[in-house]
């Protein structure tokens, strides 16, 4: 299991209030309000999934690649990722680095079957 799965919301905030549900920081205070009937599901943990990109390999390609090998996906440089939470599209965003490490930066909410 890698550090980032063991990552708590305060470790994520950094004091910018900006990964805590109940702190967003974008003015929005009043969104989350008769959350206590939620509360009890705050702490539930799911799986958050960023996709730069898909492709399709036979056996016979995936056996030739090795160290160096470049696999190209169906995006383009700069165009939004996907991102899932267990399984579902959320969400569109661009790749961050924060310090050391690849953040998500989420552009565009998906609402609804889309």
């Amino acid at each position: 299991m890698s550090d980032t799965e063991n990552m708590d919301w305060q470790e994520l905030d950094q004091g910018n209030g900006t990964t805590d549900p109940q702190n967003s920081g974008d003015g929005a205070e009043g969104e989350l309000e008769g959350s206590g009937d939620l509360e009890a599901v705050f702490d539930v943990p799911v799986k958050v999934s960023a996709v730069l990109g898909i492709t399709n390999l036979t056996v016979s390609q995936l056996l030739k690649l090795g160290s160096g090998s470049v696999v190209e996906l169906d995006r383009k440089v700069g165009e939004a990722i996907d991102i899932y939470v267990n399984n579902r599209l959320v969400a569109r965003g661009e790749v961050v680095l924060l310090e050391e490490k690849l953040g998500i930066t989420m552009t565009e909410i998906i609402k609804g079957n889309e």
